[in-house]
């Protein structure tokens, strides 16, 4: 007679695994909110560079490119969540 493993998933309470759920989403926020502010701080060295050397802090058609790469990989609330770190790493210089 062969057995199979419970499927943990389907044997433990809803209340359980939303809990766990949702402390892996408190996990996840907590690395997203740490890369942007660590990309906030590599654009804000690209930034600098940029202005010492004459030329502008904001690369327009940088910033079309990066918009693109969200919208094409999330759809169109790509394009937000792209236009939104893009308004952070911007700062202030």
């Amino acid at each position: 007679m062969t057995t199979t493993a419970p499927d943990t998933a389907q044997d433990a309470a809803p209340e359980a695994i939303i809990a766990d759920a949702r402390d892996r989403i408190d996990a996840l926020d907590d690395r997203i909110i740490g890369l942007v502010q660590e990309r906030m701080a590599v654009s804000a060295v690209v930034q600098q560079t940029r202005i010492a050397s004459g030329g502008r802090r904001v690369h327009l058609s940088r910033e079309m490119e990066i918009l693109g790469r969200y919208r094409d990989a999330l759809g169109k609330p790509g394009t937000a969540l792209a236009m939104t770190l893009l308004e952070l790493s911007r700062g202030r210089i």
